[in-house]
């Protein structure tokens, strides 16, 4: 069996562990150790296959320290990258996974923090965790500002060093839901007709039937049907989700926006 096999069999085995507990929950209240069972075995597996489909990036010239660390990540059960330098990262081609970058502040050539700013321009970037073995204050508050999710002094503790990934890992796969969801939001967005969509923004900024049927110089009832369209396509119940969703889609990067 090869790799991908493997991490399908955990998630699928996760999904059926869900669903027998929700079962079990809904048939007896002396099925709790069997519940607890299964969710521990859920945690677990959800654990393995986060950890197996995750890539952790390692951008560092010290390659001693890389090195080592690289080791303890896939001892760790993570898939490591280890690069030399920012120039390297960034001619490297990016598998579509969630993971992290872990970062030196100091590289040869363009700074960690230079590299940050780069990487912050791209649709969904990857969790920056700085190392560094001469931190300071200003440095520190620089790059938590520039969106970093942690700042480590090396020599960091295993514990803290796997904390500090786990959360990244998690974030990132957070950030990609997300932005799936937005291009999802988008696409639904893009297929009204052009009176769909007059009929979406007049509705969002609370407008009702009658008010938009006069400014479109329609009848009431026929913006009624447009109005259950703009609903059934961009996949909401109430007018709050619908303006929920103008609201993302407004929010969205430039790059990356279809304005509603």
């Amino acid at each position: 069996m090869n790799q991908v096999e493997e991490k399908q069999q955990l998630l699928d085995r996760l999904q059926t562990n869900a669903w027998l507990s929700r079962r079990l929950c809904s048939e007896s209240s002396e099925t709790c150790a069997q519940m607890d069972a299964l969710n521990q075995e859920g945690e677990y597996l959800q654990t393995t296959a986060t950890s197996e489909t995750s890539i952790i990036h390692v951008v560092d010239d010290d390659l001693p320290f890389a090195t080592g660390l690289c080791r303890l990540l896939r001892v760790s059960g993570y898939t490591v990258r280890s690069y030399a330098d920012a120039g390297e990262f960034l001619m490297a081609q990016m598998p579509d996974t969630p993971g992290c970058i872990l970062m030196d502040f100091c590289l040869p050539g363009p700074s960690g923090l230079e590299l940050q700013a780069a990487l912050a321009s791209r649709p969904v970037s990857l969790p920056v965790i700085f190392l560094s073995g001469r931190a300071d204050v200003p440095t520190s508050v620089r790059a938590m500002k520039g969106g970093a999710l942690d700042f480590l002094t090396k020599p960091v503790e295993r514990e803290t060093l796997l904390r500090a990934v786990q959360s990244a890992i998690a974030r990132s796969i957070d950030n990609r839901a997300r932005s799936e969801l937005l291009r999802e939001q988008r696409a639904r967005y893009e297929r009204l007709t052009k009176r769909e969509a007059e009929v979406f923004e007049r509705v969002v900024a609370g407008k009702m039937n009658k008010e938009i049927a006069g400014e479109l110089g329609a009848a009431e009832r026929t913006i009624k049907a447009h109005r259950a369209q703009v609903m059934q396509k961009m996949r909401v119940y109430s007018v709050a989700e619908l303006v929920h969703v103008a609201d993302q889609l407004a929010a969205a990067p430039p790059c990356a926006r279809t304005s509603p």
